[in-house]
């Protein structure tokens, strides 16, 4: 007879999860980092009382807001190269909700984390119900519909039973190399309450280990015969290869060939910056040194990334005629884009099928000494824009410079959105895999700090550097306040450019007037001075103001030696951005303005689109 145990809903949910387990470097260790929760009326009474009794094996965070709390589980699960994630509840209504751009974003990078909204009462006596979102026409519709399209795997949980099919789906979601993303578990107030008698076999521990797909064979073979047929071989390495811990693998089959590597937003610290074949970024955000590679390459080994139009210059900037792309990527729908050779597989099996499969063959001597060549004069390029500077305002380039001479390349550098990913792209100089932690798949504002905190929580032996603008700190900057709470330490770099100075910057270059992105630009009866340094203190960091680059670099020296956040605020430029590098990016330009500069930005634009390859 099956043994079982009585439990609401929500006791058995957090006990299933607190016997999840996973297992890095021969350590065994709880798969879920804990919980962030914010109560509500639709999660506190049910899965507020479950946490409690579990808050040992399953600790519970408390968060400021709500989009924050799931920003850091995403960090989390990202700076844990998927290997460890966390969970996120909320009660119904705008709670639940503000949670749907954290899933949005998750679901673009391919990140795991488990959100658990309430929901509305499955039973419907009491609708509506505070905070209830109504469908006229169908009474099946909640607020929580809203998560469908942004989630990998969305439940909706009416019977206390049914915690046990999802919670298992859930978690083949949540580890699978090829399927992960966010998944959502709404969860119906009443229903949280409701007891069941479950089977204690569903609450033993389970151990969750990276499955690593092979390569197909004929894939194998198509991939190896057209890369030895290739003169101007390149790779390019996306996040893939971190999730896969293919960075030695991918260092050493770059190293046996001699073809030249660049980097993806997601892929950027695969290899050391120092690396000899690494060309560095791609793209729109690209050095000289990958792109020039890039326009002539005949052969494009893509590995574990989905060629966002970002690193294919919208598909300008891989310029020959005749090339081949190889697709090695352990999700077929993105090996087979732009009509790849796929070659599904895990990033590191795959790469070494790959080198066993080609066995002794090189790149042309000529290709591999024209990529050095190049890098080494991208490396004078990129010196003299991060060179420190005296400039009343200085540009993010040489901010950028400060902050890598006064803190080095093995802490965690974390951005996000604006400016900054473009200027860090190429610049940074990435020391270890994971050192560099970009969120620019949906390149979301206002990620940065909460996005810190999450990877504070995965490595804090290491120091997490987050470097955002002023916008994007007042969309959100709550989680100051949760990391000095939980003692976890961030430096936060603060660059007032006041305004959206990167769109600003596009704005012009499309033509355009500035107009509402500058606050100055902006319509206004006053213009706001806006005191960040006493802001941040009033959340409880360590804040002051740098008025030169000298300065700056004297207080990040002063920030690593302090015990809890400091925030380093600098003015700097919003008009200057680096003219080295980088490709061009498809932004529309209207085809009918009255503006002379609007005309002529069309102009250009027809011209540059007829480079793009349409045929991929």
């Amino acid at each position: 007879m099956m043994s079982t145990v009585r439990l609401t809903m929500a006791q058995a949910l957090t006990r299933y999860l607190a016997a999840q387990m996973t297992e890095i470097d021969g350590q065994r260790l709880p798969i879920f980092g804990g919980v962030w929760a914010i109560f509500g009326h639709g999660n506190v009474a049910g899965l507020g009382e479950a946490l409690w009794h579990e808050r040992e094996r399953l600790p519970t965070f408390r968060a400021h807001n709500e989009q924050a709390m799931a920003h850091a589980a995403i960090a989390y699960a990202k700076a844990n190269m998927r290997r460890r994630f966390m969970a996120a509840t909320t009660s119904i209504g705008p709670g639940a909700t503000n949670l749907v751009t954290a899933a949005a974003l998750a679901h673009v990078n391919r990140l795991p984390v488990l959100l658990l909204p309430g929901d509305v009462f499955a039973n419907r006596i009491p609708d509506p119900v505070l905070q209830q979102v109504e469908a006229f026409g169908d009474g099946t519709i909640s607020a929580n519909d809203c998560f469908k399209p942004v989630s990998r795997y969305f439940d909706r949980i009416t019977r206390p039973e049914q915690i046990i099919p999802a919670l298992t789906r859930a978690m083949q979601v949540l580890t699978d190399p090829a399927e992960c993303g966010p998944v959502t578990l709404a969860l119906c107030q009443d229903v949280q309450a409701e007891a069941y008698d479950y089977p204690e076999s569903f609450f033993d521990e389970r151990l969750w280990t990276p499955r690593r797909p092979r390569a197909d064979r004929d894939e194998l073979k198509a991939a190896a015969e057209a890369l030895k047929a290739a003169k101007k071989p390149l790779i390019v390495a996306g996040g893939g290869v971190l999730y896969s811990g293919a960075s030695d693998e991918l260092a050493r089959f770059s190293a046996a060939t001699g073809i030249p590597v660049c980097e993806t937003q997601g892929g950027k610290s695969a290899l050391p910056d120092d690396a000899a074949l690494n060309m560095a970024a791609v793209g729109v955000t690209g050095t000289e040194a990958a792109n020039r590679l890039a326009a002539e390459a005949d052969l494009v080994l893509a590995v574990g990334t989905r060629l966002q139009d970002f690193t294919t210059g919208s598909w300008a900037l891989f310029g020959a005629a005749s090339k081949t792309i190889i697709g090695l990527n352990v999700q077929p729908f993105d090996a087979g884009k732009h009509r790849a050779l796929p070659l599904v597989a895990d990033a590191r099996e795959g790469l070494a099928e790959l080198a066993e499969a080609i066995g002794s063959w090189k790149a042309a001597e000529s290709w591999t000494s024209n990529a050095k060549a190049g890098k080494a004069e991208w490396q004078k390029e990129a010196g003299k824009a991060t060179a420190a500077s005296n400039a009343a305002l200085p540009s993010d380039a040489q901010v950028i410079g400060a902050v890598q001479r006064a803190l080095g390349s093995e802490v965690i550098l974390l951005h996000a959105a604006g400016g900054l990913p473009g200027e860090l792209h190429k610049l940074w100089q990435a020391g270890t895999p994971g050192s560099y932690h970009a969120e620019y798949g949906f390149s979301c504002m206002g990620y940065e700090i909460a996005g810190g905190l999450g990877a504070k929580m995965a490595r804090p032996d290491k120091e997490v550097v987050v470097m955002l603008g002023d916008g994007s700190y007042l969309m959100l900057n709550s989680e100051i306040a949760t990391s000095v709470m939980l003692g976890l330490k961030l430096t936060i770099v603060l660059l007032d450019n006041r305004g959206f100075g990167c769109i600003n910057r596009l704005q012009n270059a499309t033509g355009g007037q500035s107009f509402n992105n500058l606050l100055k630009d902006s319509r206004h009866e006053t213009l706001p001075e806006i005191d960040f340094v006493a802001h941040a203190a009033s959340l409880g960091a360590i804040a002051v103001k740098a008025a030169s680059i000298a300065e700056l670099e004297a207080a990040l020296a002063q920030a690593k030696a302090n015990a809890r956040t400091t925030v380093v605020v600098i003015d700097t430029d919003p008009l200057i951005s680096t003219g080295a590098g980088g490709a061009w990016w498809d932004v529309a330009v209207p085809e009918v303005s009255e503006r002379e500069q609007v005309r002529t930005a069309r102009a250009s634009y027809d011209k540059l689109r007829k480079h793009q390859n349409i045929g991929n």
